[in-house]
């Protein structure tokens, strides 16, 4: 049996389309709430050598380009998504996108300075062992940043759904780990809950120290409807970490996950 792959969802077709024109609303989640808060997190990225695990069609990746990152690679396990980024990105720019499931990849060592992911992590089984390919491969001093559907949205997946906009949200069995599914844009989406200690522990045991720690708070400066900015106060939708690889990092702490 194949193993499940979320971004095998983006090669459906009726599928990408409809999350391409979710993305263009001008007050959809992600730039509204998301994107913010992470370019906040990441700071300053001139000279960085970045690594965008799910990149989607790197239109984050052109961005980042632009603000001087030195060098951009993008993995993606969607050939949809590939063939949109690859379009994206100015063949002249220090910028490429393999095409690779987040599950497959082989950790370089050392290779770069800053490691992100924006909403895809949720899809994936195995935290401990990607974070830890993370670590690997950033340099001593580099940081991982990371976004995912927030944990009391994943813990109400899988519940009775009304039509119209949600107005309520049941957070149910919220400690019991493992896969939830939704129906999001006509599909049966399976998506990994986990509670906020789960994630924190997570980049612990890799070795990393937590740095941030977010829950896409709006900022009513990011919205030009006020109703869409009061129901953005409701409930947190995503949740974002921050994890800094320190120089000099004995191996021994990083295997009981404590950094000194």
């Amino acid at each position: 049996m194949t193993a499940y792959r979320g971004s095998d969802h983006y090669d459906q077709e009726a599928f990408l389309q409809s999350y391409l024109q979710r993305r263009s609303w001008s007050e959809n989640a992600n730039d509204t709430l998301e994107k913010p808060i992470i370019y906040e997190m990441m700071g300053d990225v001139r000279r960085k050598s970045i690594l965008d695990l799910g990149c989607g069609t790197a239109t984050y990746g052109s961005e980042l380009l632009e603000l001087g990152a030195s060098q951009y690679t993008g993995l993606e396990g969607s050939i949809n998504m590939v063939e949109h980024a690859r379009k994206t990105l100015d063949p002249m720019s220090n910028g490429c996108v393999i095409h690779l499931a987040l599950e497959d990849w082989k950790a370089p060592e050392a290779a770069y300075d800053l490691i992100v992911s924006r909403l895809v992590i949720h899809y994936i089984e195995d935290i401990d062992a990607l974070f830890s390919h993370v670590y690997t491969s950033l340099k001593a001093g580099g940081s991982f940043v990371f976004s995912v559907e927030h944990p009391v949205m994943t813990s109400s997946y899988g519940l009775p759904k009304t039509a119209g906009q949600k107005q309520d949200w049941t957070v149910d069995n919220y400690f019991v780990a493992g896969g939830r599914e939704q129906e999001w844009l006509g599909r049966t989406v399976k998506k990994f809950h986990r509670t906020v200690e789960d994630y924190f522990s997570a980049l612990q045991r890799a070795g990393f120290l937590i740095e941030q720690v977010r829950e896409s708070r709006p900022d009513e400066r990011h919205f030009s409807n006020r109703e869409t900015y009061e129901r953005r106060l409701r409930i947190p939708l995503f949740f974002m970490m921050k994890g800094y690889k320190k120089e000099g990092h004995d191996e021994t702490c990083r295997s009981v996950g404590i950094a000194r």
